[in-house]
Protein backbone atom coordinates (compact mmCIF):
# COMPACT_ATOMS: atom_id res chain seq x y z
CA UNK A 1 0.00 0.00 0.00
CA UNK A 2 2.87 2.37 0.81
CA UNK A 3 4.47 1.63 -2.55
CA UNK A 4 1.23 2.47 -4.39
CA UNK A 5 1.02 5.74 -2.44
CA UNK A 6 4.62 6.65 -3.33
CA UNK A 7 4.02 5.88 -7.02
CA UNK A 8 0.83 7.97 -7.02
CA UNK A 9 2.54 10.94 -5.38
CA UNK A 10 5.52 10.71 -7.74
CA UNK A 11 3.23 10.51 -10.77
CA UNK A 12 1.32 13.55 -9.60
CA UNK A 13 4.49 15.57 -9.08
CA UNK A 14 5.82 14.64 -12.51
CA UNK A 15 2.61 15.63 -14.25
CA UNK A 16 2.66 19.00 -12.45
CA UNK A 17 6.27 19.64 -13.41
CA UNK A 18 5.71 19.03 -17.12
CA UNK A 19 5.16 22.29 -18.97
CA UNK A 20 2.46 22.74 -21.52
CA UNK A 21 4.14 22.22 -24.90
CA UNK A 22 2.01 24.83 -26.70
CA UNK A 23 2.87 27.44 -24.07
CA UNK A 24 6.60 26.69 -24.50
CA UNK A 25 6.30 27.02 -28.27
CA UNK A 26 4.44 30.31 -27.89
CA UNK A 27 7.12 31.65 -25.53
CA UNK A 28 9.76 30.70 -28.11
CA UNK A 29 7.81 32.60 -30.78
CA UNK A 30 7.51 35.60 -28.45
CA UNK A 31 11.23 35.72 -27.66
CA UNK A 32 12.07 35.36 -31.36
CA UNK A 33 9.64 38.12 -32.36
CA UNK A 34 11.06 40.46 -29.70
CA UNK A 35 14.59 39.86 -31.05
CA UNK A 36 13.46 40.43 -34.66
CA UNK A 37 11.66 43.65 -33.75
CA UNK A 38 14.74 44.94 -31.93
CA UNK A 39 16.93 44.03 -34.91
CA UNK A 40 14.67 45.96 -37.28
CA UNK A 41 14.43 48.84 -34.81
CA UNK A 42 18.23 49.07 -34.68
CA UNK A 43 18.52 48.94 -38.47
CA UNK A 44 15.89 51.68 -38.75
CA UNK A 45 17.92 53.95 -36.49
CA UNK A 46 21.15 53.17 -38.34
CA UNK A 47 19.81 53.90 -41.82
CA UNK A 48 17.43 56.66 -40.66
CA UNK A 49 14.29 55.39 -42.37
CA UNK A 50 10.80 54.61 -41.14
CA UNK A 51 10.48 50.85 -40.61
CA UNK A 52 7.22 49.11 -39.79
CA UNK A 53 6.17 45.56 -38.89
CA UNK A 54 2.79 44.03 -39.61
CA UNK A 55 1.28 40.55 -39.37
CA UNK A 56 -0.03 39.17 -42.65
CA UNK A 57 -3.50 37.69 -42.91
CA UNK A 58 -2.14 34.72 -44.85
CA UNK A 59 0.25 33.88 -42.00
CA UNK A 60 3.66 35.22 -41.20
CA UNK A 61 4.61 38.88 -41.01
CA UNK A 62 6.42 41.57 -42.97
CA UNK A 63 8.87 44.38 -42.40
CA UNK A 64 8.46 47.45 -44.60
CA UNK A 65 10.89 50.32 -45.05
CA UNK A 66 14.11 48.34 -44.88
CA UNK A 67 16.50 48.17 -47.82
CA UNK A 68 15.85 45.03 -49.92
CA UNK A 69 18.96 43.18 -48.71
CA UNK A 70 18.20 43.84 -45.04
CA UNK A 71 14.55 42.87 -45.54
CA UNK A 72 15.55 39.57 -47.14
CA UNK A 73 17.83 38.70 -44.22
CA UNK A 74 14.99 38.89 -41.70
CA UNK A 75 12.56 35.96 -41.54
CA UNK A 76 8.95 36.51 -42.54
CA UNK A 77 7.31 33.45 -41.07
CA UNK A 78 6.54 31.87 -37.74
CA UNK A 79 8.32 28.81 -36.40
CA UNK A 80 4.91 27.32 -35.66
CA UNK A 81 2.61 27.59 -38.72
CA UNK A 82 -0.52 27.96 -36.55
CA UNK A 83 0.79 31.11 -34.84
CA UNK A 84 -1.15 34.32 -35.48
CA UNK A 85 -0.52 37.88 -34.33
CA UNK A 86 -2.60 40.99 -33.70
CA UNK A 87 -1.20 44.47 -33.16
CA UNK A 88 -3.11 46.15 -30.32
CA UNK A 89 -4.62 49.50 -31.28
CA UNK A 90 -3.05 49.82 -34.73
CA UNK A 91 -2.62 47.86 -37.96
CA UNK A 92 1.18 47.78 -37.61
CA UNK A 93 4.12 48.58 -35.33
CA UNK A 94 6.36 51.57 -35.92
CA UNK A 95 9.98 50.62 -35.24
CA UNK A 96 11.83 53.87 -35.85
CA UNK A 97 14.00 55.75 -36.63
CA UNK A 98 13.07 57.97 -33.66
CA UNK A 99 14.64 56.88 -30.35
CA UNK A 100 11.36 57.36 -28.47
CA UNK A 101 8.30 55.62 -29.90
CA UNK A 102 4.74 55.19 -28.63
CA UNK A 103 4.01 52.21 -26.40
CA UNK A 104 3.16 49.25 -28.63
CA UNK A 105 1.98 45.69 -28.11
CA UNK A 106 1.47 42.56 -30.20
CA UNK A 107 -0.64 39.62 -29.08
CA UNK A 108 0.55 36.22 -30.28
CA UNK A 109 -1.93 33.34 -30.43
CA UNK A 110 -1.23 29.63 -30.71
CA UNK A 111 -4.24 27.42 -30.19
CA UNK A 112 -6.00 28.64 -27.05
CA UNK A 113 -2.83 30.28 -25.70
CA UNK A 114 -2.02 34.00 -25.86
CA UNK A 115 1.20 35.92 -25.21
CA UNK A 116 1.99 39.64 -25.41
CA UNK A 117 5.20 41.17 -26.77
CA UNK A 118 5.61 44.88 -26.38
CA UNK A 119 7.60 47.98 -25.55
CA UNK A 120 6.85 51.15 -23.63
CA UNK A 121 8.51 53.07 -26.48
CA UNK A 122 11.91 53.43 -24.85
CA UNK A 123 12.68 49.94 -23.53
CA UNK A 124 13.35 47.06 -25.91
CA UNK A 125 10.55 44.80 -27.10
CA UNK A 126 10.07 41.88 -24.73
CA UNK A 127 7.50 39.40 -23.52
CA UNK A 128 5.14 41.21 -21.18
CA UNK A 129 2.45 40.20 -18.74
CA UNK A 130 -0.88 40.83 -20.49
CA UNK A 131 -2.64 41.72 -17.25
CA UNK A 132 -0.15 44.21 -15.79
CA UNK A 133 1.79 45.37 -18.85
CA UNK A 134 5.04 44.74 -16.96
CA UNK A 135 7.88 42.62 -18.34
CA UNK A 136 7.28 38.91 -17.71
CA UNK A 137 9.63 37.22 -15.31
Amino acid sequence: MVVVLIVAVASGMISLSLRDRSQSRLETEGARLAALLETARTQSRIIGTDVRWAPMTSGGFEFTGLPPKAAQELPHGWLEPDTTATVVGAPQLKLGPEPLLPAQRVLLHLGDRELAVGSDGLAPFQIIDSATGAPAQ
